[in-house]
């Protein structure tokens, strides 16, 4: 009996040690963790109505994402129903992005702020203030290996960082 409960501490000191080898896709390095759309839907208000170019449209939190950084700031993006809006910009403004800390997008610089920003033709990555002005404009890229994409995700990068997704096109993001 005291050799099956010795087996049993084994077994379970070997799934344990087993999991946390693992990596884990929700915390990156340092702490930083990606945000579910869970997540995100307890930081807006229910019925979120976001205001961007003279005009509140609803957020489809069901589609969001975002980090939590280990110093406690956070990076949210989500799709917002543009359908109110005129077609140049729909044709940009796909998704409300805010930053409480200093990042970059593919290597540009955007500063602390709320943001629409769009995957746009070309394999182009939009950012524009929420009065419509294009901020910058950089490269996106394409994973084909994406097994199940989503109409927005967020996620950790292999070589650091994190990806914001819109279906299997990206940007990388790092602070």
């Amino acid at each position: 009996m005291r050799l099956s409960s010795l087996a049993k501490f084994v077994a379970f000191a070997g799934v344990v040690m087993a999991s946390l080898s693992m990596p884990s896709r929700a915390v990156a390095q340092g702490g930083d963790k990606v945000l579910a759309p869970a997540d995100v839907q307890k930081l807006f208000p229910e019925g979120q109505r976001l205001w961007y170019k003279g005009q509140a449209a609803p957020a489809q939190l069901r589609n969001s994402g975002g980090v939590k950084f280990s110093d406690g700031s956070y990076v949210l993006a989500t799709l917002v129903d543009t359908s109110g809006y005129s077609s140049d910009v729909q044709a940009k403004y796909q998704a409300y992005f805010i930053t409480e800390a200093a990042l970059k997008i593919a290597g540009h610089d955007l500063a602390p702020g709320i943001y629409g920003v769009g995957f746009i033709g070309d394999n182009k990555f939009v950012v524009t203030d929420v009065g419509a002005h294009d901020v910058f404009t950089v490269d996106s890229s394409t994973d084909e290996a994406m097994k199940r994409p989503r109409p927005l995700q967020v996620t950790t990068n292999e070589g650091g960082g994190f990806r914001l997704y819109a279906g299997k096109r990206y940007v990388t993001i790092t602070k």
